[in-house]
């Protein structure tokens, strides 16, 4: 797990790019303090050079790629029309031939890659088979051999997480990719000084010439009404793009220019006429796979466990490969926790770990730290956040970082396709009414009501939603819910009047719609950008083995009653996991995940302090935000409006304008 940069003429020379590509990594030093390199590329040879953390080991290693210098000799970037620069957190094959950028034995083909693929064992046979040759034990080589042998097909021979960019100095061609479902990053930006520049984090960028941090004001619309950040390429800086999960992008160096992006990967579903029984029974096998997979390291492996179905389900699994008999090995846990019993899953935990060979370990988030480090959160972040939630992700992360962890497991992507929000009710009640099972529709419903407090007249409302034509549902959010899609406390006429969220997300309208918008558009993308940067952050590497895709591709492909019947979720999950987790754990019905006291900090003692806050934002966010906001604050912790999160998309929206320095974009700019 590492971090790439990379600046891209397709015309000219790149001048000082040398000193570019080096700030360009700087900015991202957490993602790999073990190592870092360089390799500049023009008419003749590459120039190859280190930096403060390339370790002297590499610097005598004697292979192909490695660098003999820190610093490149003056004059060396005259003509380079491609930099590349890599940050290494060393997962795999801790000796100096894991240095990047690497190359094919003939220099051809040079890689600076982000990711693990963990079938790179068995892919290294294949290629040795039709003649490769080895000099490392890392996947990163795999990956490029993978590429010099099938060009762009190799990439549906992957399973793991990557984003990497390609270098072929013989068609003069550069060839970027992301991972299936996007859960390693990768940024593209055309800087006016005219090159292309990519990048693992988009803070990269900042520190690049022609730099000018503008609101992408769609985006930031989208962000505040509707709670989404990476549900399309474009982010909320005006002109910065992404890779969406499946895609890749081409760069001819002849003139040409960028090529894409374009989709290499689509999900498609697998059918099955399997029974329940046999459902449960081959997922399980699956899910045992991809852990097992994922457990591949030369350094410490820890897991993610908050109680939950899905993190439990993992460490169990772990616990289960690991097999007996292991004082030596311990599985390493961590969790985040509440003082407040009605925030807290830590009864949970223990039920998981009672008589397993676990060492937990817990966290405590408070509402004094997460203000201390909330502009550091918000620089890691990148792009604003929606709740306080993924500040008790990243307490997780820092404390496996102290406790000498370099791999997390962890178990995002489950709730997405086996439906495992509420959200995901209504849908299921629609398609029941379609199929013209109304009595069933309603007896759900009620058990809603009963088990969760759902309230029966809002599902109905929902329900019916769902029912309608696509025109019909676009007049009643025009005009019923108006409110609610653009709330009093925006000042839309700052943002450019921005359309709503149908020009962007696919409409929803069975539960196997709702599965896929919430995999590849609304939820997921968003818990992952958020994951890898609270991971990065503290220089460890998170594996969420829900999004193997073979786990993916099966159970999206599997009828919604193996997923959900009589409110009951994860339905194969929960079978396919009997006699591995704990009865109370497996038939769990509330829902936490790594959550924070948020609600109690905002009514309580600390309520002035986030009063400023708001008070800040409102000031701060440049007519965006508008007094409203501040009312609604008061008004909740007076007692009269109920709680809602909308308050940290405030604060967090504010302080990364503040944080970045972002203006408004101008009228008429793009």
């Amino acid at each position: 797990m590492c971090g790439i940069s990379a600046i891209i003429s397709a015309g000219g020379g790149i001048p000082g790019s040398g000193y570019w590509i080096r700030a360009m990594n700087a900015s991202i030093r957490h993602r790999g303090p073990d190592d870092e390199g360089y390799a500049l590329f023009g008419e003749g040879e590459p120039v190859l050079f280190g930096g403060m953390d390339t370790p002297e080991n590499v610097l005598a290693s004697g292979h192909a790629y490695s660098p003999i210098v820190r610093d490149p000799r003056a004059g060396t970037d005259d003509g380079v029309r491609v930099a590349f620069g890599h940050r290494r957190l060393s997962i795999l094959d801790l000796s100096p031939a894991g240095h990047q950028p690497m190359c094919t034995p003939d220099r051809r083909y040079w890689i600076v890659y982000n990711g693990e693929v963990y079938n790179y064992p068995e892919l290294r046979d294949e290629l040795s088979a039709l003649g490769h040759t080895f000099r490392t034990g890392t996947d990163t080589e795999v990956v490029l051999h993978a590429f010099a042998e099938w060009g762009r097909d190799c990439l549906s021979r992957f399973n793991g997480m990557f984003a990497f960019a390609v270098l072929d100095r013989e068609s003069q061609k550069i060839f970027a990719a992301r991972d299936r479902f996007g859960v390693k990053p990768l940024y593209y930006w055309r800087s006016p000084a005219g090159f292309i520049a990519l990048a693992s984090e988009i803070k990269q960028f900042t520190v690049l010439p022609g730099w000018e941090p503008r609101l992408n004001r769609q985006r930031a619309f989208d962000f505040l009404a509707y709670s989404l950040v990476d549900h399309t390429r474009e982010t909320l800086f005006d002109g910065v793009y992404q890779l969406r999960g499946g895609e890749a992008v081409e760069v001819d160096l002849d003139g040409s220019g960028i090529v894409g992006p374009f989709t290499y990967y689509t999900l498609e579903p697998e059918t099955t006429k399997a029974s329940f029984s046999r459902a449960c029974e081959r997922f399980r096998r699956l899910l045992f796979d991809a852990v097992r997979l994922r457990l591949r390291a030369d350094v410490p492996v820890g897991s993610c466990l908050s109680g939950g179905l899905d993190s439990s389900s993992i460490v169990c699994a772990v616990d289960s490969l690991l097999g007996t008999g292991r004082e030596e090995r311990m599985q390493q846990t961590f969790s985040a926790c509440s003082l407040n019993p009605r925030y807290d899953e830590k009864r949970f935990v223990e039920e998981v770990v009672a008589g397993r060979a676990i060492e937990a370990h817990y966290d405590y988030p408070s509402i004094d730290c997460f203000l201390e480090e909330l502009d550091r959160l918000v620089w890691h972040q990148d792009e604003p956040f929606v709740s306080t939630s993924m500040y008790a992700q990243w307490n997780v992360f820092r404390l496996a970082a102290q406790s000498g962890i370099r791999v997390m497991l962890d178990g995002q992507g489950a709730d997405e396709q086996l439906c495992g929000y509420h959200t995901f009710f209504p849908v299921r009640y629609a398609d029941l009414v379609r199929s013209g099972a109304w009595l069933r529709c309603l007896g759900e419903i009620r058990q809603a009501r009963d088990l969760f407090g759902l309230p029966a007249r809002e599902m109905l409302l929902e329900t019916a939603f769902y029912l309608f034509p696509d025109w019909l549902r676009r007049f009643v959010q025009k005009t019923i819910f108006s409110p609610m899609v653009r709330p009093p406390w925006i000042d839309t006429t700052r943002l450019g009047n921005p359309g709503t969220i149908e020009s962007s997300v696919p409409a929803v309208h069975t539960v196997a719609d709702a599965a896929r918008v919430q995999l590849l558009h609304t939820s997921l993308p968003a818990l992952l950008h958020w994951e890898d940067r609270n991971s990065m952050a503290h220089s460890v590497e998170a594996r969420v083995p829900f999004l193997d895709y073979r786990v993916v591709e099966f159970v999206t492909g599997l009828p919604t009653e193996y997923r959900l019947l009589d409110c009951e979720t994860k339905r194969v999950l929960r079978e396919g996991m009997r006699g591995v987790l704990p009865e109370t754990i497996r038939t769990r019905r509330d829902k936490m995940g790594f959550t924070t006291a948020e609600e109690e900090w905002v009514t309580g003692s600390d309520s002035g302090r986030l009063r400023d806050l708001v008070a800040r934002a409102v000031d701060r966010s440049q007519g965006i935000l508008s007094p409203a906001a501040l009312e609604q604050f008061d008004g909740i912790v007076q007692g009269n409006s109920p709680y809602s999160p909308d308050i940290w998309r405030w604060i967090s929206f504010s302080r990364w304008m503040e944080v970045f320095g972002v203006a408004p974009r101008e009228e008429g700019g793009r």
